[in-house]
């Protein structure tokens, strides 16, 4: 047995010797000799455009994607996204082109009328009665004064109508209309309503702004900036109320809507120093006109006295102060009076603003006010626009007071 299992591997050891010997005796395949590498460059053509209409034939082996599938590669973990910051350029206020001034009344004389309509409706009612005995006076009387004409003004427009009924004789609506209308016109004087905005020297005119806080002062001072602006006119504006918070920032508002330069200082400062300013910007401007609003703080009376006249004093250093424009609510009836009174008192007053005009049935006030201090109404606020403001005229305020 032993013997066999030697015979078998003999055998097994012979084979594999003579398979490796004719494996290594094979001659190896000789390849053909590379070619010389060719001198003359290959041009490949680029792939054809496609035509109009035709999309170009872009291989791949997934399809086609739209926007919104396609994912964005969000930053790696930890990664701080900085983001360049975006610097964006303020834009120049955008200059506004105010409404001319002429016949502004006029065009608010519908606004007017509605709320000044008890006055003249309710005159024209009683004129019309058919018998006009004492009673009824007393009524047309007791109107008057509702609406705020004063007690001696009032009088005399009763004693004048009694008179020219009485010669008048027969009464039509139109003669009633008419005759009323004469006499309220008669009752509103015969003033100079012009705002003076001219100075007698080489100097731009000077237009002082006062009144009590509240009054809707600051804005005024805004839309008569306006008003002169519509008219031609370059304005710089003094915001002297240093004492009012924002009241700078809410006049220097009003000026960039029409491009008027508004001369302000720190909140609390010297009034009298901004307003000297103002007035020395204006000349080295060659302005036409220079707004000055003033403080309004009534409940310091003595103190208000001082600051007013300071800013007076200081002012016509440059030269005359050619208006001083009063402002007084008209919703607020007498006691714009007694606020017209204290203001007198610390400056010459020149002319009077009534605002709030179209929010009352006290018209009669315009009246009244200039009694008071011997000086016209010359500007009239009927709304919250900033064009709602108008040179007052007598013959369109009593036509909208009495109507067509």
């Amino acid at each position: 047995m032993e013997l066999i299992l030697a015979v078998v591997i003999a055998l097994v050891v012979a084979v594999a010797v003579t398979s490796g010997l004719v494996i290594s005796g094979r001659k190896k395949k000789q390849l053909p000799p590379a070619e010389p590498p060719s001198t003359t460059p290959t041009i490949t053509a680029p792939p054809a455009e496609p035509h109009v209409g035709e999309e170009a034939e872009t291989p791949r082996e997934e399809p086609r994607r739209t926007v919104e599938e396609v994912e964005l590669p969000t930053e790696p973990s930890g990664a701080t996204l900085v983001e360049e910051p975006l610097v964006v350029e303020p834009e120049a206020p955008e200059i506004e082109v105010p409404e001319p001034t002429a016949g502004r009344l006029v065009r608010l004389r519908a606004r007017l009328a509605r709320s000044q309509n008890s006055l003249g409706k309710g005159l024209l009612t009683l004129l019309s009665r058919e018998h006009l005995d004492e009673d009824t006076w007393e009524e047309i009387e007791e109107t008057l004064l509702t609406a705020d004409v004063g007690v001696a003004p009032t009088q005399e427009l009763v004693d004048r109508l009694r008179e020219r009924v009485k010669v008048l004789g027969t009464r039509t609506p139109d003669e009633l209309r008419g005759l009323l209308r004469e006499e309220l016109v008669t009752l509103l004087g015969d003033f100079d309503r012009t705002v003076r905005t001219e100075s007698p020297e080489d100097t731009p005119g000077v237009v002082m702004v006062v009144g009590v806080n509240g009054t809707g002062k600051t804005t005024t001072t805004g839309k008569l900036a306006r008003v002169l602006v519509a008219d031609g006119k370059s304005v710089v504006l003094g915001a002297a109320d240093t004492f009012r918070a924002a009241a700078a920032d809410q006049l220097q508002t009003w000026g960039e809507r029409v491009g008027a330069r508004t001369v302000r200082g720190p909140e609390g400062g010297d009034p009298a120093s901004i307003a000297f300013d103002a007035v020395k910007e204006g000349i080295a401007e060659k302005a036409d006109v220079v707004l000055i609003d003033t403080a309004g703080r009534l409940h310091t009376k003595t103190g208000l006295m001082d600051e007013l006249g300071k800013v007076k004093r200081v002012v016509e250093k440059h030269g005359p102060l050619d208006e001083v424009l009063l402002v007084l609510d008209a919703t607020t009836g007498q006691n714009g009076l007694i606020q017209a009174r204290v203001f007198a008192e610390v400056v010459d007053i020149t002319g009077i603003v009534l605002t709030k005009l179209d929010g009352t049935a006290k018209g009669g006030i315009v009246v009244a006010v200039q009694r008071e201090l011997g000086v016209p109404v010359k500007l009239v606020g009927l709304g919250e626009g900033p064009d709602d403001l108008a040179p007052f005229e007598p013959g369109a305020f009593v036509d909208a007071l009495i109507g067509d």
